[in-house]
């Protein structure tokens, strides 16, 4: 399973062993158990992937043969791959930006994305510094 935390500033890519439905179940027996709020609800998010990164040919020859129907890529510019995942967003409804986005599919094409998004956030430090 992905889970991808978006906070105000920034969000977070992590790959997770526990089945998508048994990590929702939690998530809701938390809110109920702490009188929160939760919405849960199918939607997509995207994030950006730098298109010089070594695998991103890898990573578009592996959608296209096993997770189309879940992942889409495309293009955005000379610099930059656009990814979008289909899922469920959870949150408190208070403000729609602030999340977590879950979604599932291969294991391979799970923990392969999240290596590459990995790497660009090594590169993006070694940029900014």
């Amino acid at each position: 399973m992905l889970k991808l935390t978006y906070t105000e500033n920034c969000f977070y890519l992590e790959c997770l062993t526990q089945s998508l439905e048994e990590w929702v179940a939690q998530r809701v027996i938390l809110a109920l158990r702490v009188s929160q709020t939760l919405r849960v609800e199918p939607t997509t998010a995207s994030f950006l992937l730098p298109l010089d990164l070594p695998g991103v040919e890898r990573l578009k020859t592996e959608v296209n043969r096993h997770d189309s129907e879940i992942m889409g890529l495309c293009n955005c510019d000379a610099e930059y791959l656009e990814v979008t995942l289909d899922g469920s967003w959870l949150c408190d409804g208070n403000n729609d930006a602030v999340g977590v986005f879950v979604t599932t599919m291969s294991y391979s094409a799970e923990f392969f994305l999240y290596k590459l998004w990995q790497e660009a956030q090594v590169c993006a430090s070694v940029v900014s510094e």
